[in-house]
Order: C-alpha cells, then structure tokens, then sequence
C-alpha cells in the first residue's frame, strides 16, 4: 500500500491527517495491542479478543506499514510469520493514547485496571519510557 500523498488528502488540516492514518477503531486498537499489549504477530492480533476479520487486521496492519508508523519483518523460521513492531513514528503516538485511554476511563466505565490508569497518570514518562525500552531491547527490532 502506498504512503498517502499530500494531493490525495482530503485537507491539511492536521486532525484530518491524523484521522486518515488511524481514524478508526481497529486501526487504534492494533496499536493498542502492539504498544500496550506487546502483541506483535498477526496471530496474535487476530486472538485479542476484538473479533477483528483477518481482511480488516490485515488492512490494518498494511496501512500502518504504508503510513510508517508501524514495521513487519518475516520470522528467519517461518517465512510465514511477519513480527510487527513500532517505528520511533508509531511510538510517538504514546502520548495521544495515553489521553485518550485516560479521558474514556474518567468519563465511561471500562475494563482498565486501576493501578494501570495509576501508573499512567502519576508516572507517564516512566510508563512511556518502558514501553519505549520494551521495543529497544535486542531482539525486539
């Protein structure tokens, strides 16, 4: 899939860019999966328990690897395995999930553990800076 380009958007409006690369529900919740969850294979992504159609997690999946903010690479032992990882790109999005998961857990009941919504709110550059190093580790590139 080929990267967006400036002509093909509907505006430069920031938010609309943003939406046209991660607007809508599966494509955040990959990402959800992949940073928070560490979940890195389409297996694994199909078995989170979202119910997401392999077309779509694969749609998904491809978009994100268009628009650079997420990298594949075949496993060495099963050219079949493709290992999904942030791209520094995909990591700086921490931040804007972080709010959004924090501004739904204010608002809406939901499924967050309390000592997660904790840590993300009494210590965010730690818990960022984790999940950054999670990715850094030999062996997770």
């Amino acid at each position: 899939m080929k990267r967006v380009s400036k002509s093909d958007r509907r505006s430069d409006c920031p938010l609309s860019i943003a939406l046209e690369i991660f607007g809508d529900r599966w494509t955040l919740l990959v990402l959800r999966d992949l940073l928070f969850k560490g979940l890195r294979t389409f297996k694994e992504f199909q078995e989170s328990g979202e119910q997401i159609a392999s077309n779509i997690l694969s749609d998904r999946l491809q978009r994100l690897q268009a628009q650079g903010v997420v990298a594949g690479e075949r496993s060495s032992s099963d050219a079949r395995v493709v290992t999904y990882r942030p791209t520094a790109k995909g990591l700086d999005l921490l931040p804007v999930l972080i709010e959004i998961v924090l501004w739904s857990a204010r608002y809406e009941r939901t499924a967050a553990q309390p000592k997660l919504l904790a840590r993300m709110t009494t210590d965010r550059d730690g818990f960022i800076q984790n999940i950054r190093e999670r990715f850094s580790r030999p062996g997770r590139e």
